[in-house]
């Protein structure tokens, strides 16, 4: 699924000949971007999606993609495996927050 979701990102972009703006700064740029307009939908607004207008809920769900693409397009871009990224990182925080210590608690890791 992910693979095929990189071959769409991948095929929009080469249609509108943007891979040229795409350098690894921009993309992290906007999705740091991206990231803050997600964070607009809740400021002054409920804490919980749940309680979102649906024009919010819409929005929320619109910035996630875009945050989505990015992250797709840059991992692409870097020749990595977002699976087996993220399974790393999964094994890594589980060593840094083992359940024993961390379950229950917002604690950061060097405070557990």
């Amino acid at each position: 699924m992910i693979d095929d979701l990189q071959d769409k990102i991948n095929q929009f972009i080469k249609e509108r000949d943007w891979k040229q703006f795409h350098d690894h700064k921009n993309m992290a740029i906007a999705i740091s971007v991206e990231a803050n307009e997600l964070l607009e939908n809740f400021q002054w607004d409920k804490s919980d999606f749940n309680e979102l207008s649906d024009e919010r809920k819409k929005n929320v769900k619109n910035e996630l993609a875009d945050i989505m693409i990015y992250l797709l397009e840059f991992y692409d871009s870097i020749d990595e495996d977002i699976e087996e990224n993220v399974l790393k990182k999964l094994d890594h925080n589980g060593e840094k927050y083992p359940v024993k210590k961390a379950k229950g608690s917002s604690l950061k890791y060097n405070e557990l």
